[in-house]
């Protein structure tokens, strides 16, 4: 009978579909002699059906006539091979997905064969078969609609009782592959996307509401095994453990999206099972405990992993309530959490400060000056304490701002900017944690006065009003907090005024740009943060702050002057233009550029780092870079601090005249620039030999010269014909080429050739996520030979010369951009000094 399927036809004809329909009926039994023409049969038919729904519909009318689909169940009840099941599975995928006409897809689901093979006991053990199983689910759910979504689901009394679709479906959502898993999401979002309500109370209610709790279980998990690579990467340091990292890390922010989608499907039940579970498996019992505890009961997630949670979080699961209810979190003393109450918080905590701004500042003022800058602001004025209270969790973020390490920083900052851009949040919340941006302060003021909601004292002075405002909002998250945790909280903070909130974190900050001990792109970060807040206005800086401000910048302005001697001071100009406007553009960007997953990975540790000596040009490279990118910013904040306009270019000389009799006017030099080739005078040349191959020395004339900010070591060839003139071979940089006579041979003199451009503004140089290539740069080296200990002493006399020249230009070019107006800092520290005393 079935050989006879074999005879040639036309294949993609009616007839074809009406023979291999006629031979598959008279199938009666599937075993090891006719399973090939079965599975042949099957896929004949799904590509009939899916030619005939795009040219003539008699094909499906015939499908419908003979009752296919119930063929296909008949042959599934007799079967027992899974090679016909998986081909079964396949071919209803392939129709389902490749029927256009809506009365083709109406028959297909209005009768129970669709419930029956999603019912049917499949061996899952085979993973092929499951595949194809969960393929054809998701198919089905891909032409799912108000109308097809009614004849797939089970009523009574117009209400569903059952949804196979659904409900087996989600038995594979937490499955190890990942295509299931992805599969299975897809199914279930197009299901929550119909909007059908009485589907969406049955997804809603328990026992399917049970998947929302695994769900969020199943994301509790994952966090915890990235914090697990987290710490682990902390001992052992790999790309092996970075690339892990970063696979978690998708993982995690691929759950969080899928959440995401499920809450945006507008499931009023399902967005608030989320958020429940949310808080109660994840933010409360994790989250927020790690921010104060040195130490939680297992499962736990270390603080730098809880910050890359809160990020997330906030930013990618848009729910309101979520939102307030963690801000509120923050700002209620830490025992209302539920973790160990007697647990130390991480870090050196702020103090709270008292409602009295004007007391503190004085107070601040009058304090003994000491040394150490980094530590003022501890025992500033935010020392006086409520008596007995606890810390609230908001101020463990700026205590990590004022003492915690670099990773800490980075991650309270990204903390702080996502809370500040978050759109879910009131305006009320983000102004009690003292980020609300001085622009919307304004605004908010703007509108009251126009309402007339407070007088105009109160306006510009935040009055009694504006407070019970706030606190009347932020009573209503409170208690729904109360709801979670099961404690009030009745705290100073709830009623302290948003101004004091502000100045805390402005102190932070100020103490931030203080620190020596943090990178240069972490501090860019802080004065993105700042500049959010006083985007135009300087009027809350205090003394203090502007002392500590001119301070730093007097610090690092010196540590630039150190550079201009540096190994790379020929390029220290283009690198202060360049690092200007990188900062300029960073600190004025409309949001933060760095992304929160950045403060996973290991620290950022150079390839010189193992070569870190006097030695290596390279890493006096990246600590210069470091050193104007901190003093970029601080530039960037003194100017601010007084009140000025930030220029976009920095304030330098470009053209800084060579003096006339100077070497390499002799040697007829006219423009900054030397190339081999190039004919010259030589002038003082001095005659040296030189090996750059094994055993092949070579005779040249060496020079030394320097014109404006650049400078060159040559090695030239004297020209037969013009006696005194010769052709330049060889050039290399003079800056940093730290000439030095040997000890035994006192004829040679020997030079570190570094690059001639600066190799880390190369982005070929670092992969991905800030990592520098593990192949290091390594200098070259010159030993020069002369004819006698004399003319080793000239050279070495003639470099240093050179090198004291052109450094010296490069020091006048910087002059109006180092150049401090202390008379001005003076005026305005003083101005602020009496306007504090008058408050």
């Amino acid at each position: 009978m079935w050989f006879s399927f074999w005879r040639s036809r036309d294949r993609l004809s009616l007839d074809e579909l009406r023979f291999i329909v006629d031979q598959l009926t008279k199938v009666q039994v599937v075993n090891e002699v006719n399973k090939e023409f079965v599975v042949e049969a099957l896929r004949s038919i799904a590509e009939l059906i899916t030619y005939g729904d795009q040219h003539d519909a008699a094909y499906f009318e015939f499908f419908m006539e003979k009752q296919v689909m119930g063929e296909f169940v008949r042959i599934l009840r007799i079967c027992e091979s899974l090679i016909v099941s998986r081909q079964l599975l396949q071919t209803m995928s392939i129709m389902i997905q490749n029927l256009k006409n809506d009365h083709s897809i109406y028959y297909m689901f209005r009768n129970e064969h669709v419930n029956y093979l999603i019912a049917y006991p499949f061996d899952f053990r085979n993973e092929e078969l499951l595949s194809y199983y969960i393929s054809f689910l998701r198919a089905i759910s891909g032409k799912l609609n108000k109308d097809t979504i009614s004849l797939l689901v089970k009523t009574k009394i117009d209400e569903v009782v059952d949804f196979p679709l659904y409900v087996e479906a989600i038995r594979f959502a937490f499955h190890e592959e990942s295509m299931i898993r992805t599969a299975v999401r897809a199914l279930t979002l197009n299901v929550y996307h119909v909007g059908d309500d009485t589907v969406n109370r049955f997804v809603s209610r328990a026992p399917r509401s049970d998947y929302f709790l695994h769900l969020i279980e199943f994301f509790r998990d994952r966090c915890i095994h990235l914090n697990s690579i987290v710490s682990n990467a902390k001992k052992s340091q790999s790309a092996e453990l970075s690339s892990s990292i970063l696979s978690a890390v998708d993982d995690i922010e691929d759950n969080l999206y899928y959440i995401s989608d499920v809450v945006s499907a507008g499931i009023p039940d399902v967005g608030r099972l989320i958020m429940d579970k949310v808080l109660r498996l994840l933010i409360f019992p994790l989250v927020l405990p790690s921010l104060r505890t040195e130490a939680v009961n297992e499962p736990s997630l270390g603080a730098v992993t809880s910050l890359y949670l809160l990020c997330c979080i906030l930013r990618i699961v848009k729910i309101k309530d979520l939102a307030n209810i963690v801000v509120a979190a923050l700002l209620c003393p830490p025992e209302m959490i539920p973790e160990s109450s007697a647990a130390k918080i991480n870090g050196n905590m702020l103090s709270h400060a008292s409602s009295d701004v004007a007391s503190q500042n004085k107070d601040a003022n009058n304090q003994n000056s000491i040394s150490d800058t980094e530590n003022h602001i501890l025992h500033s004025a935010l020392n006086h304490k409520y008596g007995g209270m606890r810390f609230a969790l908001r101020e463990a973020l700026l205590s990590f701002v004022v003492s915690g390490d670099e990773v800490q920083v980075s991650g309270s900052l990204n903390v702080l900017a996502t809370l500040l851009q978050t759109k879910e949040l009131d305006e009320s919340m983000v102004d009690a944690l003292g980020i609300l941006p001085q622009r919307k302060q304004h605004k908010k003021k703007l509108l009251q006065a126009l309402v007339g909601e407070d007088s105009a004292e109160e306006q510009l002075f935040e009055g009694t009003k504006v407070k019970d405002r706030i606190s009347g909002e932020f009573d209503i998250y409170l208690q729904k907090l109360k709801e979670y945790v099961g404690i009030s909280c009745v705290h100073p903070e709830v009623g302290a005024s948003p101004r004091l909130h502000r100045f805390q974190v402005l102190d932070s900050l100020v103490s931030l740009f203080c620190r020596s001990n943090i990178s240069a792109e972490t501090l860019w970060h802080g004065g993105w943060l700042l500049r959010q807040l006083l985007p135009y206005s300087k009027a809350e800086f205090n003394s203090h702050h502007l002392t500590l401000l001119t301070d730093s910048f007097h610090h690092s302005t010196a540590r630039v002057l150190e550079e201009a001697r540096g190994a790379w001071f020929d390029l220290l100009l283009a690198v202060i233009c360049d690092q200007w406007r990188k900062c300029k553009r960073a600190i004025e960007a409309s949001s933060l550029r760095k992304d929160p997953k950045c403060i996973l990975l290991p620290p950022f540790k150079s390839a010189y780092d193992e070569h870190a000596s006097s030695e290596s040009s390279f890493a006096a490279g990246e600590r210069m870079c470091e050193a104007v990118k901190v003093f970029a910013l601080l530039h960037h904040l003194h100017i601010f601090s007084l009140g000025k306009v930030l220029p976009d270019q920095p304030p330098v000389f470009s053209d800084v005249d060579t003096p006339e009799k100077s070497r390499a006017r002799n040697a007829g030099l006219n423009l900054p620039e030397l190339k081999p080739n190039v004919e010259i005078n030589l002038v003082g040349a001095i005659p040296c030999r030189i090996a750059f191959e094994r055993g092949k020395e070579r005779h040249f004339l060496f020079l030394a010269l320097s014109m404006s900010s650049c400078g060159w070591l040559v090695l030239a060839e004297e020209l037969p014909v013009k006696p005194g003139r010769g052709l330049v071979r060889v050039v290399a940089p003079l800056a940093g080429c730290n000439p030095r006579v040997d000890d035994k041979h006192l004829k040679w003199l020997h030079l570190r050739i570094r690059p001639s451009s600066f190799p880390f503004t190369d982005t070929a140089m670092y992969a991905g996520h800030g990592k520098v290539k593990s192949k290091a740069l390594v200098d070259g080296r010159w030993t020069l030979a002369f004819q006698d200990e004399e003319s080793c002493k000239n050279a070495m006399s003639m470099v240093v010369e050179e090198m004291e020249l052109q450094s010296c230009m490069v020091e006048k070019s910087l002059e109006p951009l180092l150049e401090l107006d202390r008379s001005a800092d003076d005026s305005r520290l003083s101005e602020r000094v009496e306007e504090d005393n008058i408050v």
